[in-house]
């Protein structure tokens, strides 16, 4: 057969680049069938690629009721948590993918459904029994449920007798979830419009809410090192919220039953209902907004003029400081009139130079603990000033828990009793104090190999 002309020049060409090397030709001539069969597979697979993609297109089509507009924010939700110390029973626990699909207008779009069925809700929550419900609130009950891999989800399930009033929260948590991903932040999986039926599947956290810590209901106590941590972490999702989000977004309820604490008692903000995003124009100071959030956290500005700012969450923030140190819930009505609002009352005990009388009962006192409390006192009377601009950013409040944190464990280090030698005969009946300090320097240690992850704003 006749070489053609370009064979004949690709041919010279390869042969003045290769005199001398006829070895080398020839292996190369024989590499190529497995060359053309390598090429051959990336094509197929790729054919295969675009099928499957294609599918999944059509799917999400489907769901939605018919083509996603290009406004439409398609959320693919992993299938597994970020928060390893949760109990999800398998760590490496496949989770099924749950595409979420949100219409940018919250007014009038329709949420699409994530790929959980009523049905494998019903069945995973054992048919909304009573035993599973872990929660309630505004917008209905809270169900733990377990899907049919043996993977643990909490699932909120809409007041039926409520749709219209709640409607709008529905969907605002499902537009803020799909925004957000943060070590420090529930975790959004899928959700469900069957009927009547509104359905948002989030993330399980096993310990429950901080408040029932602190009430005793749950766990054995929080330690003032534990505190700390939970406050850290609470300020680094808010500060995640406020400036590392495309589009910044004000939680507007910040308070201890909405954040959920894992085994390992690490912090996750939850329940998105009532979040705003921030004003789209960068030269507007406020959202003027009707007012929402719980009583006792609420920005007393905002009560005011109706305008929100991220400077709410901050005063909320302040008021969950002095819950953590304190123990008490921000308002307690059957408290002596000088006590029955908590803030009041404990910036009250700060200004005269007695923070440690304000400070949790259950809390061990020490110069350690005293000064964090002190400090951290401090801190809650700058974020609840009267006025907002005079209110410290949630990126400095975490960068001033951070540092209280660390003197608290300096501090703890440099008060360790030395040990007595195993021959004393009084090393078994060494006081109480010195064991309660071993015992405060070790919770101070627990997490210091993991210490410098919370240095920064890690988003999961």
């Amino acid at each position: 057969m006749k070489t053609t002309p370009e064979r004949n020049f690709l041919h010279s060409s390869q042969s003045s680049q290769n005199i001398g090397n006829d070895d080398t030709n020839k292996h190369n001539q024989r590499t190529r069938p497995s060359l053309k069969y390598f090429k051959s597979f990336v094509k197929k697979f790729a054919v295969l690629l675009a099928i499957f993609r294609s599918g999944k297109k059509k799917s999400a089509a489907e769901v939605s009721g018919g083509e996603v507009t290009r406004n439409s924010r398609a959320r693919w939700v992993p299938s597994f948590s970020t928060d390893v110390s949760s109990e999800s029973n398998n760590k490496n626990s496949s989770w099924k993918f749950s595409n979420s699909y949100a219409t940018s207008s919250a007014a009038s779009g329709q949420l699409g459904m994530g790929n959980f069925s009523f049905e494998e809700l019903y069945k995973a929550t054992g048919k909304f029994s009573p035993d599973k419900i872990i929660g309630e609130g505004g917008f209905g009950t809270v169900y733990m449920g377990k899907l049919s891999d043996g993977s643990l989800v909490a699932i909120k399930r809409s007041k039926k007798t409520a749709h219209d009033k709640n409607l709008a929260e529905f969907k605002n948590e499902i537009n803020t979830l799909s925004r957000i991903e943060h070590l420090n932040l529930v975790r959004l999986y899928g959700y469900l419009e069957h009927e009547d039926e509104k359905m948002i599947v989030v993330e399980y956290v096993s310990h429950g809410t901080l408040r029932e810590h602190l009430n005793g209901t749950r766990g054995n106590g929080l330690e003032i090192g534990e505190r700390l941590d939970i406050a850290i972490d609470v300020a680094h999702a808010i500060t995640y919220l406020h400036m590392y989000t495309d589009h910044p977004i004000i939680h507007r309820d910040i308070k201890s039953s909405n954040i959920l604490l894992t085994e390992k008692l690490r912090a996750k903000v939850a329940d998105f209902g009532f979040a705003r995003l921030a004003p789209d124009d960068p030269a507007a100071t406020h959202i003027s907004t009707q007012i929402k959030g719980t009583a006792g956290y609420l920005d007393p500005e905002y009560l005011r003029t109706y305008q929100l700012t991220a400077k709410s969450d901050v005063y909320s923030f302040g008021v969950l400081l002095v819950e953590l140190m304190t123990g008490r819930y921000p308002l307690e009505p059957k408290k002596p009139l000088g006590e029955r609002v908590t803030i009041r009352w404990a910036m009250q005990m700060l200004k005269q130079g007695d923070a440690v009388i304000a400070m949790d009962p259950r809390l061990w006192r020490s110069p350690a603990s005293t000064m964090a409390m002190d400090r951290v006192m401090n801190l809650a009377l700058q974020c609840l000033a009267p006025e907002r601009q005079s209110r410290p950013s949630m990126k400095i409040c975490a960068e001033i828990l951070w540092g209280i944190r660390k003197e608290l464990r300096d501090q703890a280090l440099a008060h360790v009793p030395p040990l007595a030698s195993h021959h004393s005969a009084d090393f078994i009946h060494k006081g109480d104090d010195d064991k309660k300090t071993n015992m405060l320097v070790t919770s101070l240690n627990d997490d210091e190999n993991g210490s410098d992850n919370y240095k920064k704003f890690v988003s999961a």
